[in-house]
C-alpha cells in the first residue's frame, strides 16, 4: 500500500468502529480504578511505615500536587476505602487495607513471572506497576500457576 493511502478497514480482522465508544470508556475506568488502587496501595505502605499517612507525604509520594492528593483521599473516603481523623492523617477501613493487599500480592505475583521470564528485577519492577492493575483474575491465577510449576 502506498504511504499516502488512506487506511483501510477490514471487518474480519478490525474490530467494528461502533464498539470502539465502549473499549474507550473501559479503558478509562480502567485507568481510574488504577490510580485509586495505586492510592491505596500507597496509603498502605505509608501506614506501615509511619503508622499514618499523611496528605502532604501522599502526594510527595505519588508526585503530585497537596490538592490533587487531597481529591484522592477524598474519593477514597467516598467509596468506603479510607477515613481520616482530626489532627492525624488518612488511614486504611477494613475494605481499603484487603484491597491493598490484594494489589500488593497482585503485584508480587507480575513481578515474579516477569524475572522468571528474564527480565531484570528493576525491569519488572517498574513494569508491573501498569500491568497489575489490567491482569484479570484468570490471567494472574494462571501466572500464579506457571509460577508454581517452574518451581
Amino acid at each position: 500500500m502506498p504511504p499516502d493511502a488512506p487506511p483501510t478497514c477490514d471487518p474480519q480482522t478490525d474490530l467494528a468502529a461502533d464498539a470502539q465508544p465502549d473499549r474507550f470508556q473501559r479503558a478509562r475506568e480502567a485507568q481510574a480504578v488504577a490510580l485509586l488502587e495505586d492510592y491505596v496501595e500507597m496509603i498502605g505502605d505509608l501506614i506501615a511505615e509511619h503508622g499514618e499517612a499523611r496528605v502532604a507525604d501522599i502526594a510527595q509520594r505519588m508526585g503530585v500536587a497537596h490538592p490533587t492528593a487531597t481529591k484522592a483521599v477524598s474519593r477514597l473516603k467516598r467509596e468506603g476505602l479510607a477515613v481520616s481523623r482530626p489532627y492525624r492523617g488518612v488511614f486504611l477501613t477494613e475494605d481499603g487495607a484487603a484491597l491493598a493487599d490484594r494489589v500488593r500480592q497482585r503485584h508480587r505475583v507480575v513481578v515474579d513471572l516477569l524475572v522468571a521470564v528474564g527480565v531484570p528485577r528493576e525491569t519488572a519492577e517498574l513494569d508491573a506497576e501498569g500491568i497489575e492493575h489490567h491482569v484479570s483474575d484468570a490471567t494472574l491465577h494462571a501466572f500464579e500457576g506457571f509460577l508454581d510449576a517452574k518451581g
